[in-house]
């Protein structure tokens, strides 16, 4: 009988190089509890509470979705996912900036806060630091 040797990783498909080693485990695990923070704060709000703040509530289901496609490419490898993730950290960035300097001038416009308000605040600011991380560490990768 062949001895089932589990400790050893498997290696990625041909042509697909991982992006899931060192820091980048840490990463795809940040994104993750994100994705699950997003989806479920979005969730309920959207299900409970959507007449109150519209806008507030797509944003932060905006923001699980990109949480959501970062993961999935980083877990699964390969130039192509490189690239399309390194996009969506750039677009997850710009969002961050956008909503957060929108909720810092203009706080009346969101009766209730996003995942991205001010900047983050609410998340420890990991979403405005997690996009830059990304981006630097898919960077690298290339």
């Amino acid at each position: 009988m062949p001895d089932a040797d589990t400790t050893t990783a498997t290696p990625a498909p041909a042509g697909r190089k991982r992006l899931v080693s060192g820091p980048g485990l840490l990463l795809v695990w940040l994104y993750g509890v994100m994705v699950v923070g997003a989806v479920s704060r979005s969730a309920y709000q959207i299900s409970t509470e959507f007449h109150r703040a519209p806008l507030a509530y797509s944003l932060s289901a905006v923001a699980a979705l990109a949480y959501a496609f970062i993961t999935y490419s980083l877990v699964r490898g390969g130039e192509t996912a490189r690239r399309a993730a390194l996009f969506c950290c750039a677009a997850e960035l710009a969002g961050v900036l956008a909503v957060g300097t929108w909720t810092v001038l203009r706080p009346d416009s969101f009766p209730d806060t996003t995942v991205w308000s001010q900047f983050g605040m609410g998340y420890l600011f990991i979403p405005v630091i997690l996009p830059v991380t990304g981006m630097l560490w898919l960077r690298r990768k290339r």
